[in-house]
């Protein structure tokens, strides 16, 4: 049976992945704190999506190298 919804396989993958979206947020000045954010702007999450994309793709290029 397939699983749906907003959970990772793996636990320890979704704890990485918080850290990352922590990281990615205090880079580009955004409070983000533990549990609910629902009261971020569009503007915030989209920078802190955008960072998180910008250092995925860094970090597969320096893969290449």
């Amino acid at each position: 049976m397939a699983k749906s919804g907003n959970s990772a396989a793996v636990p320890e993958a979704r704890e990485a992945l918080n850290r990352f979206k922590m990281e990615a947020a205090s880079e580009v000045g955004v409070n983000l704190k533990q549990g609910y954010n629902g009261d971020l702007t569009s503007r915030q999450a989209g920078s802190i999506g955008g960072q998180m994309v910008k250092k995925m793709i860094e970090s597969y290029e320096n893969g290449m190298k």
